[in-house]
């Protein structure tokens, strides 16, 4: 069990949370303002996508980030800013029949730096690999993250010095992890293991334990369940000997029926975390722990 940890708040996520709740941010000062709100309530790290203004829909627009960023620069918190940069490896097939052409309403994918665009403007302190692909959910969409992309990503963080934070969905995610590692791609492993998404790892603790025990030596890593999972794995991640990330991205609600903040499910987790004598870190403390490089 660990006996400090810090919470990541995934403000927004890219996906269709938007139409189900009114508290999902979506302008950039709308995103802004809720990490800001997060990290007032104990989050050390907020974990920010952007969306179009217009189609509320996710964008890698490095303007949108630009905004957000600046914003929370701005602010009287000083959170650890982690961008993603998922976005660009979406392949929507056209259907069982006739699979190719793919369907250009939800593909997107593009190169390997291409993605990484906003990040290099805006330097922050982490981003997100997304370490492998897979099919997401029932439908024809699959993540795509091919191992010669990933190793170019990579290599461009190590020469901007934003520690890359690797996203692992399943089992095998964590051998590409160990390959790049090998590779010397990443030196000091920031290990994220999301938990419950369709087609990926299940959420149960059995599976949970198994990827723990998958973890290579001397990382530091989080663990998440998406949905009504996401505030017991608050518990159960620090018992696993892991960090914790809630937030709207992956879950929203605080109860049965009642749609929460990020502020309230980070304000929740806290509660969570010091009831069983976990003691919550703080940003700086992150910063230290992690030998992170601020770029501003």
């Amino acid at each position: 069990m660990m006996s400090e940890v810090f919470i990541t708040c995934a403000v927004t996520g890219s996906g269709s949370n938007v139409e189900r709740s009114h508290h999902v941010p979506v302008t950039p000062e709308q995103i802004a303002d809720s990490a800001i709100e997060a990290a007032r309530s104990g989050a050390a790290v907020v974990h920010i996508h952007v969306r179009d203004p217009k189609t509320r829909r996710a964008s890698r627009d490095p303007a949108l980030y630009r905004e957000v960023v600046q914003r929370i620069r701005k602010s009287d918190v000083n959170p650890v800013i982690n961008l993603t940069t998922g976005l660009g490896g979406d392949l929507v097939l056209g259907g069982p029949d006739a699979p190719l052409p793919p369907d250009p309403s939800g593909t997107d994918m593009a190169p390997a730096l291409e993605r990484l665009v906003h990040v290099e403007e805006l330097r922050p302190e982490i981003c997100t690999i997304d370490c492998g692909s897979m099919n997401f959910g029932a439908k024809e969409y699959v993540m795509i993250n091919t191992y010669p992309t990933l190793r170019k990503m990579a290599a461009r963080l190590q020469e901007l010095d934003v520690r890359p934070e690797l996203e692992v969905f399943d089992t095998g995610h964590l051998w590409l992890v160990r390959d790049l590692i090998e590779e010397g791609l990443i030196t000091k492993p920031l290990i994220q293991l999301c938990m419950g998404i369709r087609y990926g790892a299940p959420a149960d603790p059995a599976t949970l334990m198994a990827m723990v025990n998958q973890i290579p030596p001397g990382a530091v890593y989080s663990a998440f369940s998406i949905g009504r999972m996401q505030l017991p794995y608050v518990a159960m991640a620090a018992l696993a000997g892991a960090n914790v990330r809630v937030g709207l991205e992956d879950n929203l609600y605080l109860s049965r029926g009642r749609l929460a903040t990020n502020a309230e499910l980070v304000e929740r987790s806290v509660q969570i975390l010091e009831s069983i004598g976990v003691r919550v870190m703080r940003p700086d403390e992150v910063r230290e722990k992690l030998a992170l490089r601020a770029h501003v």
